[in-house]
């Protein structure tokens, strides 16, 4: 669909997102498989949360960064995937102008915030193994909600420049997004311009976003790694560094597919590869997420046998 300009350019109203595959049948198969991902990925970040309101002993301030994270990875999965699900199944496959504007615009917030959040669990961390008689002193509640708070600022007001960019660029066709949902480089590949000087800018938005944090969660885990040299016995070892596992983990599976999407120039754009490795870092990374936390986590473990022992119980 087209609007008319005044100087009669036609623009594009509203974008046909291409999805993963035209054939009915490979559809059908897909959209069974996304809807379980999407189920667990829901059911398992509700579940933390939900241990984690519930248990008294797990509120703390790994447990609250952990829960907030939890949320995220909801959000995360529900801007995309339930979309995804309907285009599967229907004929049209088209999302209007201002449906991608949001789309692109929640889903990067959504990111940059869990971006921001790895660094403050990383922090958490830090204060935890190199600093452990000051723990609750230097990360009590109030500094913790700040950190939050701040978190959720600073994902959503720097990814509102990063889509203003992107869908300021003049569109006059084509309208098929090669991808199964509005992200900006497989929208801004569609630019009728040339868009060197806004990838530069991207470019360099996007280097703030994903190579700052990654530096400082580097800088805290060298701290971590020098005070677990310094205990003396392996079991003590052991335990500090448990503790810190699946953040790595989690914030690995987060931060390699992000930097690969995001920290290149479009010349180096590759449509299919692109939507297999969103969708990695888009959904695998949620559903994921609470495995890695639940299986590597003793006190999610007992939260769980906790209430399920106080719900037989009734």
């Amino acid at each position: 669909m087209w609007v008319i300009s005044e100087q009669n350019q036609s623009w594009v109203s509203e974008f046909i997102l291409l999805g993963f595959s035209s054939d009915p049948t490979t559809n059908s198969i897909l959209f069974v498989v996304f809807l379980l991902i999407y189920l667990c990925s829901v059911m398992g970040n509700g579940l933390i949360i939900m241990l984690i309101c519930l248990d008294t002993q797990l509120h703390t301030p790994m447990y609250f960064f952990l829960c907030i994270l939890a949320l995220l990875d909801m959000g995360y999965v529900t801007t995309t995937i339930p979309q995804m699900l309907v285009h599967l199944l229907a004929h049209s496959q088209t999302i209007s102008f201002a449906g991608c504007w949001l789309q692109m615009y929640v889903f990067g917030a959504l990111g940059t915030t869990e971006c921001t959040l790895f660094v403050v669990m990383a922090y958490d961390r830090y204060v935890a193994i190199c600093q452990p008689l000051r723990y609750t002193v230097i990360l009590n509640w109030g500094l913790c909600i700040r950190l939050a708070a701040g978190s959720w600022v600073c994902g959503f007001l720097s990814c509102l420049l990063h889509t203003s960019f992107t869908m300021s660029l003049p569109y006059c066709g084509p309208n098929k997004v090669n991808h199964y949902f509005c992200e900006g480089p497989s929208v801004r590949s569609l630019a009728c311009m040339d868009t060197h000087i806004i990838e530069m800018v991207d470019l360099i938005l996007s280097g703030f976003v994903v190579v700052t944090p990654i530096s400082l969660i580097v800088a805290s885990y060298i701290h971590i790694a020098k005070a677990i040299l310094k205990i003396k016995s392996t079991q003590g070892r052991c335990k500090a560094f448990s503790t810190c596992a699946s953040h790595l983990t989690v914030a690995t599976f987060f931060y390699g597919p992000c930097t690969y999407i995001y920290m290149r120039p479009n010349s180096s754009y590759s449509p299919e590869q692109d939507k297999q490795v969103s969708l990695f870092y888009n959904a695998f990374t949620a559903l994921l997420n609470p495995m890695v936390y639940s299986l590597r986590n003793k006190d999610i473990k007992r939260a769980f046998l906790k209430v399920m022992g106080h719900r037989m119980g009734r």
